[in-house]
């Protein structure tokens, strides 16, 4: 069976804006590099189309003639919500022109939204809700539709909606994602500036799932489970990256990365004895880290930590994170700054019940936390989440899935006047923190940490300074 895998475009820019998000970062799309490397496991002909950009301005044309060269039988899409659309697109455009191609669509937007996807979208065959790798090599290996479980599909006029897959992956058993059918890897692809040292970078997602069930998290696609790869399994991957394609960065894209302490330590102690000279990012969870374990994490090579702590007010922490704790986030910073890491603060602004009051608090909390860098969305609700059930009732929602990227505020709560207001606090936000003295003395440094990311500003010099100018507030 012949496989196509398309990544289609779904990081837009601000709306009404130019999209520069390519020159700023670009990741390589590890969950269907996982179904890839998984299919050719089991003998099927596979390749892998990684969008550039939208199709209204680019893209349909480069695809299908992906598709005309490779003559698929089966062509699958990945999407998150703001991708949906432009994967539909194309979809509808394969119809067209090759109307015995299966169309396949698979990802966190249509796993949380399951049989609606095929009632309103005629030109997909099959949606498979949940992990990938097994439903699609069953789909591929012709296994009676009834018989895949997490597939949703049509007979006759009917649709039907399998119950959700059982038997998932031993994690172990997967073959590395296949790096190499992404065209211009590692090269091609960016991790966020100063969040390396130095490049190549690439992504590994070490774990699937997640215990807690915050309300803003979409969780459709592994629901509330918690498996994870074992520390020999990440270190044998590690060195596939670094003979393979020369990486010399990692980035760990796991919410909870040391939640199982075990593996970590003993990650950290493969890192130790034969060390890779390889470095790594990972983000961690408030109660899953301490002093003794960050040691460990920068004596094998980890060079910055993420937190997510989305907000300063104590109400909208309390309402919408589970087991939340101001003071132990503000000393989890402060142990991971003492162990020599860089500490990333993540945060959100716009959640249900959030009021300019609640956006004041969530400055003065990040001003006096001293970051290291911090990223602030836009709060979105995605319909997979706890509070996407009841999100009209707490303000205004615009629910047009291009926009619904965590870059646009198409939600607006009760508390905030207008959508302008709010985007204009938020611009406000940005400009003060990497305006403060506390950034500008953690940015010097950087020219000598993270040389590459000083080299990508300064060659793409005019497209920051645009961008900098969209992110000024209106006075």
């Amino acid at each position: 069976m012949k496989i196509l895998l398309i990544n289609p475009f779904g990081s837009n820019w601000v709306e009404g804006m130019e999209d520069y998000t390519e020159i700023a970062i670009r990741m390589a799309p590890i969950g269907i590099l996982s179904i890839a490397a998984y299919l050719l496991r089991e003998k099927h002909k596979v390749a892998v189309h990684d969008c550039g950009g939208p199709v209204n301005r680019l893209g349909i044309e480069e695809v299908m003639a992906r598709v005309n060269s490779f003559r698929p039988d089966i062509v699958g899409f990945t999407a998150v919500t703001s991708s949906f659309m432009n994967a539909y697109l194309l979809a509808e455009k394969i119809k067209r022109e090759a109307s015995h191609i299966k169309i396949v669509f698979g990802g966190v937007h249509v796993s949380a939204l399951g049989r609606k996807i095929l009632e309103k979208f005629s030109s997909i065959d099959f949606v498979i809700t949940g992990e990938g790798e097994k439903a699609m090599a069953d789909l591929a290996a012709g296994v009676q539709l009834g018989k895949i479980q997490g597939l949703v599909f049509r007979e006759g006029s009917n649709i039907r909606e399998n119950d959700l897959r059982t038997d998932l992956c031993e994690l172990d058993t997967l073959p590395f994602p296949a790096y190499y059918t992404l065209d211009g890897f590692p090269r091609s692809f960016k991790a966020a500036l100063f969040n390396y040292p130095k490049a190549p970078t690439a992504t590994i997602i070490s774990s699937r799932g997640c215990p807690y069930q915050c309300s803003y998290c979409d969780r459709s696609v592994y629901r509330r489970s918690f498996r994870f790869n074992s520390a020999e399994y990440l270190y044998e991957h590690m060195i596939s990256l670094k003979v393979d394609f020369g990486i010399r960065h990692v980035i760990f894209y796991d919410d909870l990365f040391t939640f199982n302490r075990n593996r970590i330590e003993k990650l950290c102690e493969l890192l130790q004895k034969k060390p890779l000279k390889m470095t790594f990012n990972c983000a961690v969870r408030v109660g899953h880290i301490d002093d003794d374990l960050l040691k460990l994490l920068k004596a094998s090579g980890c060079w910055m930590v993420s937190l997510g702590i989305e907000s300063g007010a104590p109400e909208i922490l309390a309402r919408h994170k589970t087991k939340a704790d101001f003071f132990e986030m503000k000393m989890t910073v402060k142990r991971i700054q003492k162990a020599g890491l860089r500490a990333k603060g993540l945060f959100m602004m716009g959640l249900p019940g959030e009021t300019e009051e609640t956006i004041k608090m969530t400055t003065d909390f990040i001003n006096g936390l001293e970051l290291d860098d911090m990223n602030m969305t836009k709060f979105t609700p995605f319909p997979g989440s706890p509070i996407y059930q009841n999100i009209r009732e707490e303000g205004s929602f615009e629910e047009k899935w291009e926009l619904m990227n965590c870059l646009n505020f198409v939600f607006v709560p009760k508390g905030i006047k207008s959508k302008a207001r709010l985007e204009n606090l938020y611009k406000k936000f940005i400009k003060q923190f990497y305006s403060s003295r506390n950034w500008i003395s953690k940015f010097l440094p950087l020219i000598f940490k993270s040389p590459h990311s000083i080299y990508r500003i300064v060659r793409n010099l005019p497209i920051f300074l645009k961008i900098k100018s969209d992110f000024e507030p209106r006075k």
